[in-house]
């Protein structure tokens, strides 16, 4: 898939104010700095599409883009940040389980996971949670660029055998570097599939 355009659409802090269901649509959803907002800014080739920050929890609303004019891309809310005042964290747990739940054309949820730390519990209950509200989700890993290269495959085996404790079949995964591009023609070309199945 070539991005031809990418714009922003609308932020908000409500569900039903989001755009019109009418496309196909796909979210990035992670613990706070796990690199979400680099990701997207590389996925479209647009460095200032997303705005990136070094303080966690930057990220506060929902995040609409249009993707050459047929689908969604949404920025969502970190979590995990535990410096954020207990009533914050509140707010973007009710925001971001509207949004899952009640947004009738989420085709995907992408959750952003970094491959250097081990598999955290805020993650996997997250995941147990699409699991059993049946939200269709992969998993990204970010940051592949941080470690040695011989180290990937096991670093993100081994968070596999982690998750097949509790899952079968496991849930695809993507391994990313927003510095080098890695995983991007991989996690346009997954889009571009269900788009094409889309109705």
């Amino acid at each position: 898939m070539e991005i031809r355009q990418a714009r922003f659409i609308v932020s908000n802090s409500d569900a039903s104010r989001c755009p019109a269901p009418d496309r196909p649509e796909y979210a990035f959803i992670g613990r706070s700095n796990v690199g979400k907002s680099s990701l997207i800014n590389m996925l479209t080739i647009n460095h200032t599409l997303a705005k990136t920050s070094g303080k966690p929890g930057k990220t506060q609303l929902i995040n609409h883009f249009l993707i050459n004019e047929s689908w969604f891309l949404v920025d969502l809310p970190g979590y995990g940040y535990a410096k954020a005042p207990q009533t914050e964290r509140l707010r973007w747990g009710k925001l971001l389980r509207q949004y899952i739940l009640e947004r009738t054309n989420l085709c995907c949820l992408f959750v952003l996971v970094d491959i250097r730390h081990e598999a955290k519990s805020s993650d996997l209950n997250f995941m147990e949670w699409l699991g059993e509200k049946q939200v269709p989700f992969c998993i990204v890993f970010t940051k592949c660029d941080k470690i040695k290269p011989t180290l990937i495959s096991s670093l993100a085996e081994k968070y596999m055998l982690v998750l097949s404790e509790k899952w079968e079949p496991l849930p695809r995964f993507f391994i990313t570097s927003s510095v080098d591009y890695t995983g991007r023609k991989e996690i346009l070309t997954f889009i571009e599939q269900v788009n094409a199945n889309w109705k």
